[in-house]
Order: structure tokens, then C-alpha cells, then sequence
């Protein structure tokens, strides 16, 4: 079994798989500045029965300030997802063409044991 993996892995098209890793470590790389850096935003957040709201200026200002903060996290987790999916679709552009690499080894290796079953039985009709 070892040399069907062995024989599989000599078919992969390493040249693509490492022209592509450093993109690939970068958008990590990115990813990972991005989300694993930086602290986690902590709005406060006051249950609906806490928040009183008031006529003054004082309540709209807190107002205010809450959703801009808010904004602001939602900016910063939309920046974030958009670097996670070029990142996934990085990745789901090598997964495709080493599935198609293996796909056609799989039908490659079928056609050699056809064949082979074919020389075979020749080998032995000849005996």
C-alpha cells in the first residue's frame, strides 16, 4: 500500500503546490495579523430593560457613541471575512487541481492494469 501512496505522491504536481504555498502563507499570514493580534472588541452591551433612555442630549450622545463603536466592529469583522475567504478560496484553488491530478492518476492507473491484465494474458496464452 505504501508504494500506491508513494507513486501518488510523485504524480502531484509539487511545482504548482509550492508556487502557490507563499501566497497561500501570506494570506495566513494576513488572516492571522488580522484576527489572532488584536484584542478582542468588548462593546458593552446593556440588557433592553437597563438602557433608559432619556430626552437629554446626554442620551443621545451615549447613543451615538454606542453605534459608532458598533460600526466600527462591524467594519473590522467585514475586513476580517473578507480576508478569510480570499484565504479559503486560495485554498480551494489548489484542493481543485490536486483532486483533478488525482482523478487523472486514477484513471491512468486503471488504464495500466487493463493493460497489464491484457499482457498478462497474452504472456500466459503463449506458454
Amino acid at each position: 500500500m505504501a508504494i500506491g501512496w508513494l507513486t501518488v505522491l510523485k504524480l502531484v504536481p509539487w511545482g504548482d503546490v509550492i508556487e502557490n504555498a507563499p501566497k497561500v502563507a501570506s494570506g495566513a499570514k494576513k488572516l492571522w495579523q488580522s484576527v489572532g493580534k488584536k484584542p478582542a472588541v468588548v462593546v458593552p452591551v446593556r440588557p433592553a430593560a437597563d438602557v433608559v433612555l432619556g430626552s437629554g442630549p446626554s442620551a443621545v450622545a451615549d447613543l451615538q457613541v454606542r453605534v459608532a463603536s458598533l460600526e466600527v466592529a462591524v467594519a473590522d469583522l467585514h475586513q476580517q471575512m473578507l480576508a478569510s475567504s480570499e484565504l479559503i478560496q486560495s485554498l480551494a484553488n489548489q484542493n481543485t487541481q490536486l483532486i483533478k491530478r488525482v482523478e487523472a492518476n486514477r484513471v491512468r492507473t486503471l488504464w495500466l492494469a487493463a493493460w497489464l491484465l491484457v499482457l498478462t494474458v497474452v504472456l500466459v496464452s503463449r506458454l
